[in-house]
């Protein structure tokens, strides 16, 4: 399994075309996932760009927070007929909407987001180890492997999700930061954790957005409109990770790390 960090706006759509033929060419994974939350223009998704998306070779989309921003999810999933997880502990995902099922081969592959609740504005959200809980509980006749994509700010909070759940599921993938962090390990159980994934966006920038305006927000304290760059060198932030059919745990999982020219 390839699974690509967050995909960031136009820049980093155009990197994903460029690139995804040849990293599966080097890979050869049985299946391609990413975090799109940030797909459309940086914020939320739309049917066109998932569809691009799609077309482009991947195979199954996570997301975070930012997820709600444009188009309505329902609308916009089936209309590109992709499938699409948004966080199952926060209220606005409908029952089952917090995970999707993808077939790779003659198995198939659970793949669950959740967002994390430490330094997050969102209102409501439950908690994510209970909701792991509840899914995995209420899915004992699953006889797949389970990815879980948490979504979240806190380094803590992903750790102690990545212990919460060895042994018990495939990979505890964070997302969220950008920041691709240099933690990826298979835990003693058999689960691959990183703290996160990274980007797939402008290395010219702050986290995506062109550094002039985060730079001025800082100086000045006040509102800025996000905009990102459009061309120039992009990141494309992932792993790749290797799953035993018998155990339905990781044999492998490393970073993948590349610079493309937009």
């Amino acid at each position: 399994m390839l699974f690509l960090g967050d995909i960031v706006g136009k820049i980093g759509r155009a990197a994903v075309k460029q690139s995804l033929a040849s990293l599966k060419k080097k890979y050869q994974p049985d299946i391609v996932l990413a975090n799109v939350e940030n797909l459309a223009h940086g914020k939320g998704i739309t049917a066109k760009t998932l569809t691009e998306m799609k077309g482009a070779g991947i195979d199954g989309f996570t997301s975070g927070n930012h997820v709600w921003k444009k188009e309505e999810i329902g609308p916009a999933v089936l209309a590109s007929g992709v499938k699409l997880a948004t966080p199952a502990n926060d209220p606005r995902t409908p029952e089952k909407g917090g995970f999707i099922e993808l077939a790779v081969g003659s198995k198939k592959l659970l793949v669950v987001n959740l967002l994390g609740r430490v330094y997050m504005s969102e209102e409501d959200l439950r908690c994510p180890f209970k909701e792991i809980d509840s899914i995995l509980s209420g899915r004992m006749d699953f006889s797949g492997p389970v990815i879980v994509d948490l979504h979240a700010e806190a380094t803590s909070e992903k750790v102690a999700m990545g212990w919460y759940l060895d042994g018990r599921v495939a990979g505890v993938l964070g997302t969220h930061t950008h920041i691709p962090t240099a933690d990826c390990k298979i835990l003693p159980r058999g689960t691959a954790y990183v703290t996160d994934v990274g980007m797939v966006g402008p290395v010219d920038s702050v986290l995506g957005v062109k550094k002039e305006l985060i730079i001025e927000k800082f100086l000045t304290d006040g509102p800025i409109v996000f905009k990102m760059p459009e061309t120039g060198a992009v990141e494309i932030n992932a792993v790749f990770l290797e799953i035993d059919e018998a155990t339905n745990l990781a044999t492998r999982f490393e970073k993948v790390q590349q610079t493309v020219e937009i």
